[in-house]
């Protein structure tokens, strides 16, 4: 393992790290950072596009990213003290290791040639949470990918790959245009679905084991009337108790653990 050194803040490669803290670099330049242990071994281990893996001079390298840096990988190891660490990362206390990492730019047509897919769609998500989440629950029930609508937040916002918990690098998620992508989906005889509360089938009489991509919108207005008419079939999740509705990302888990159940568990 080969490694350089950057002690200043200066340094334009710092410059460059910090660029990528705002989406209009990070779109410029490919690259978004991952925060944290887990997330670095999560991108290593799912082969992903690292460049640079970004520790604390002072603390080494975690033991956690030992294997990889004897492997041989094209990887650069660079140390940098505390300041760099704090200055490059978003979190208030954080941890001592960061990767620069290409972002993997997904074909959408890898998930309309799938068997059966499972596809949740993403219009107008804003919380960077409740889209990590929602990443996280597809990645959890082996759904086929998960397609981003413009006006959703950035997926390479710190916040988002965090809440991602590492299951961004799980499975293909494509960037597209939903008013372009849909109508040729449904053109492949794919099923285009999406929650509402005046639906008269509840998502448990819905056939999700045919091919299903599931449309999720944004968290005060819903599926915007665009994508909205392109949807062919709306279903309700049934509430017993007082609450008028549930948070998109808790909703999109109950319809993916549906759709699992169906497809793997039925009786």
């Amino acid at each position: 393992m080969r490694t350089q050194q950057i002690t200043s803040l200066s340094n334009a490669r710092v410059k460059q790290w910090v660029q990528l803290k705002e989406r209009k670099y990070r779109n410029k330049e490919g690259l978004f950072i991952a925060e944290g242990i887990h997330l670095v071994q999560e991108a290593l281990r799912s082969k992903a596009k690292v460049h640079s893996i970004v520790y604390d001079m002072e603390l080494g390298l975690p033991s956690e990213l030992q294997e990889w840096a004897h492997k041989g990988m094209d990887v650069e190891w660079i140390e940098v003290n505390d300041a760099i660490i704090r200055k490059c990362t978003d979190t208030e206390t954080p941890q001592p290791v960061f990767a620069i990492i290409q972002k993997p730019g997904a074909d959408y047509r890898l998930l309309l040639e799938a068997n059966k897919p499972l596809v949740i769609v993403v219009d107008g998500v804003q919380d960077p949470g409740n889209l990590g989440t929602i990443i996280r629950s597809a990645d959890a029930v082996g759904a086929t990918g998960v397609v981003i609508g413009k006006g959703s937040v950035d997926l390479y916002n710190s916040k988002t790959v965090r809440s991602t918990m590492g299951s961004l690098f799980h499975l293909p998620i494509v960037e597209a245009d939903l008013t372009t992508l849909l109508p040729e989906v449904k053109g492949q005889g794919i099923h285009v679905v999406s929650t509402s509360l005046q639906a008269s089938h509840t998502c448990y009489s819905y056939d999700f084991t045919q091919p299903t991509w599931f449309v999720v919108g944004n968290e005060g207005k819903g599926v915007s009337s665009e994508v909205s008419l392109l949807v062919e079939d709306h279903i309700l999740i049934p509430m017993k108790g007082h609450a008028e509705s549930l948070n998109v990302a808790m909703a999109t888990t109950v319809m993916l653990y549906e759709a699992l159940r169906q497809r793997e568990f039925a009786l």
